[in-house]
């Protein structure tokens, strides 16, 4: 017995790890990176956070590894994609991105993380070229969610989500593309917002011919819940009302239409209904100056009509 516990000792001391342990490992992870062979790079400082992790004295060796290892999964991710091996590249970028995140360099996640997103936006471009948006879509949400501000593919996710009948899941990422303000964003921006009023017309416009005027409000509703000053669906909803001849709430509303709208001829469109709904009420000053507002647009014509009407 007292044999066999002598042996447990030295067996114990064989295994137990100094800073001196650590140090050749370290040294050689750095060589490996000075050399760009990052694979060996990344082993060797996986081992030093390993081995290190518990140990006061190699502290400053683990935190430089710690670092160190995302950038060393970074540079395998670029090197694999100059050789357009996309799927290398995309495990190497994914764990590059985890590793920053777990240790705390959220400027080397984010750079990751863009590239994991431009991967998927390329792997998913072909389905979305050829008009298969369900494909399209799960691999560009993949992307999307590395990297919510590479907007050229959010374009193409809400579009896909749009041409599939998605029509709540385009609009969330459309009304998250529009709502970024800094200029390089722009011209994104501007798509967003007329992609938004292609696809809501469209929608409405089926919906309309269904006499479904109930689903339209309650569509524009859901919409103004979250962005009460969307233009676009003060406008739908302002539409809807008035073809359903509410015309207590075209007046309740259509002053605060009228003044989220940019476009003159939407402005002009709003100040129509609420000139007709006050007409049809028999309120004829309000009328009057509801349509004396009408100055753009086809709505224009009418209101002239209905104004000289109004003036015998």
């Amino acid at each position: 017995m007292k044999k066999l516990f002598v042996s447990a000792i030295a067996l114990l001391a064989t295994v137990s790890l100094s800073a001196q342990d650590v140090t050749p490992i370290y040294n050689e992870a750095a060589a490996a990176y000075s050399a760009k062979d990052f694979a060996t790079a990344a082993a060797k400082f996986e081992q030093v956070i390993d081995q290190g992790i518990d140990l006061d004295e190699a502290a400053t060796m683990v935190a430089t590894a710690k670092s160190t290892l995302p950038k060393c999964y970074y540079m395998l991710g670029g090197a694999a994609m100059r050789t357009k091996n996309y799927e290398t590249a995309l495990d190497n970028f994914a764990k590059s991105a985890e590793l920053a995140e777990l240790y705390g360099d959220m400027q080397q996640m984010a750079k990751a993380n863009g590239w994991v997103a431009k991967i998927y936006q390329v792997q998913g471009g072909e389905a979305f070229n050829e008009k298969d948006y369900a494909t399209a879509a799960e691999i560009f949400a993949k992307g999307y969610k590395a990297d919510p501000n590479n907007t050229s593919m959010a374009l193409n996710l809400a579009m896909s989500y749009c041409e599939m009948g998605n029509y709540a899941e385009g609009m969330e990422i459309y009304e998250a593309i529009a709502a970024k303000t800094h200029p390089k964003y722009a011209e994104d921006v501007a798509k967003a917002n007329e992609m938004m009023a292609l696809y809501t017309n469209n929608k409405v416009a089926g919906m309309q011919q269904a006499g479904d005027f109930d689903g339209i409000i309650a569509m524009a509703d859901a919409q103004l819940e979250k962005n009460p000053e969307s233009a676009l669906f003060q406008n739908v909803r302002l539409q809807a009302y008035a073809n359903k001849k509410d015309y207590a709430k075209v007046i309740e509303l259509g002053e605060s239409a009228a003044a989220a709208q940019t476009d003159e001829a939407d402005k002009s469109l709003m100040y129509y209904l609420l000139g007709a709904a006050y007409n049809a009420r028999e309120m004829k000053p309000q009328a009057i100056a509801a349509f004396k507002q009408v100055t753009a647009g086809p709505a224009a014509q009418n209101a002239a009509a209905a104004l000289a009407e109004l003036s015998k």
